[in-house]
């Protein structure tokens, strides 16, 4: 039996955990589907690598690579040109707000299933007053479980719509690697303490709180700090304090070497979560209030129930008095061990399973809500309502990233865009991060596929094809 393509969608979050669960379920299907994963995430650099998943990049509205009222077409004509490519009848979609050009692309492929893989712990953001019609439009509506759920009084808590599974997270215990293994792959002392940091940096408040957390690490005897990017401000100033053997690791999935460290300090994402948990790492969460994402509810739990430390985001010293509490190795074996009682993370097999059934269907589900029912079953009859309908959420979209726009990116190059199916994290954080436009292939795409993605280059940045410099790596 041929194995079924599955696409899975994300957006580009302020964190890693749209793609960190698409990669989690990606990698169940892979027992039996042929996923496949498009994200506007810089992070899917890694993935292919790393995972032997097929990937596209896609650029977000916000990287200003086109003019943004010709994004929604661009992103719904990419996505449908890749259904036709891999013959894929079910694409999920993981993110807070479903893009205009997704719907849209739903739309366009009667056949084609559209599941909303829909994050709970929601704060109360505008998005919310669009949910009910967002969610209308799915065939199917799938809650990532969260093991802070019972503090989730957002927007979608009360809501049935959704088919709750257990959390998902890339850590497994059994593909995680040992402490001296972990060590010797990112080449730490095997005998020195080791403290991972994952906290961002960019506005000025978020730099504060990194350098309050490190300051919580000094005195640590013989420490070694490890971070995911280099503590320094947009100016090139360093943000770590002084007394710090400090080093910057990459490596993906993270999931895999968290045994390397002796504690962990962390943003309260999803993905920081239901990954140093699981791993019972001792950690203390500091909370970002970006986004949509609650993660102080999230942290709040972890506290309250004795999983994990939470540092006041909003109190730098209560940050530095929090972090310090790593140092006593009692506190982080009380931790370690309250971490041993949650339960598994299996939620990624569980909704690789649902993707996995409703592409078997000969036909995909629909949900029986009576607004969604006129939408498809009469098309043609209410094709003026499904219009509005669209329009109303391309105005919401719009609107949402005005009021909260991503961090400006580096000036664009207006020349032809740069082609290429790379599949290494050095050819593609390049090309994703640098100041040219870039068209990525899927690996092994067909000519009609090529030729159909040059057309769509050419309605979204003006140049003819004769002068795309194709290039496949």
């Amino acid at each position: 039996m041929t194995k079924p393509t599955i696409i899975l969608a994300t957006s580009n979050g302020v964190g890693m955990g749209h793609l960190a669960r698409a990669s989690a379920i990606a990698l169940e299907l892979k027992k039996y589907a042929n996923p496949i994963i498009v994200s506007m995430a810089g992070g899917i650099a890694e993935i292919p690598e790393y995972l032997g998943i097929r990937v596209e990049y896609i650029p977000g509205r916000d990287r200003g690579w086109m003019e943004r009222e010709k994004w929604d077409d661009y992103l719904r004509d990419r996505l449908m040109a890749l259904v036709d490519e891999t013959g894929a009848t079910v694409m999920s979609f993981d993110g807070v707000v479903p893009y205009p050009g997704v719907i849209a692309a739903k739309f366009s492929h009667p056949k084609l299933a559209l599941v909303w893989v829909r994050r709970g712990l929601w704060q109360k953001k505008p998005q919310r007053f669009v949910l009910g019609m967002q969610s209308k439009m799915m065939d199917y509506i799938v809650e990532p479980g969260d093991i802070a759920r019972a503090y989730d009084f957002g927007p979608t808590a009360k809501r049935d719509d959704a088919t709750l599974t257990s959390p998902v997270s890339l850590y497994k215990k059994e593909s995680a690697l040992s402490r001296d293994d972990a060590r010797k792959i990112l080449g730490l002392d095997l005998n020195r303490p080791a403290v991972l940091v994952q906290l961002g940096t960019g506005d000025s408040d978020v730099n504060e709180k990194l350098t309050a957390a490190l300051s919580g690490l000094i005195g640590w005897k013989d420490l070694q700090v490890i971070l995911t990017k280099n503590p320094v401000d947009k100016d090139g100033n360093s943000l770590a304090p002084d007394g710090l053997d400090i080093r910057v690791v990459r490596h993906f999935p993270l999931a895999r070497v968290l045994h390397a460290f002796d504690a962990g300090v962390s943003a309260t994402g999803y993905n920081g979560v239901h990954e140093n948990l699981p791993a019972q790492l001792p950690t203390v969460f500091i909370s970002n209030i970006r986004g949509t994402d609650d993660q102080e509810a999230r942290a709040q739990w972890c506290h309250d129930f004795g999983y994990a430390i939470r540092g006041n985001q909003a109190d730098l010293h209560d940050i530095t008095a929090a972090v310090k509490k790593l140092q006593d190795p009692e506190v982080r074996a009380k931790l370690a061990a309250k971490c041993g009682e949650l339960p598994d993370t299996t939620g990624g097999e569980e909704i690789a399973k649902i993707l996995f059934d409703l592409a078997s269907r000969g036909e995909p589900i629909r949900p029986s809500w009576i607004t969604y029912n006129r939408l498809r079953a009469q098309d043609h009859i209410n094709r003026g309502k499904r219009h509005l309908a669209y329009v109303v959420l391309r105005r919401f979209s719009l609107l949402y990233r005005i009021l909260r726009p991503y961090k400006k990116t580096v000036a664009i190059k207006q020349d032809a865009p740069i082609w290429s199916s790379a599949t290494t994290a050095k050819e593609l954080h390049p090309l994703i991060k640098g100041d040219a436009r870039f068209e990525h292939l899927i690996t092994d795409a067909s000519e009609t596929y090529i030729a159909r993605r040059k057309e769509i280059a050419e309605a979204a940045y003006g140049h003819r094809n004769e002068i795309i410099n194709t290039r496949k790596s």
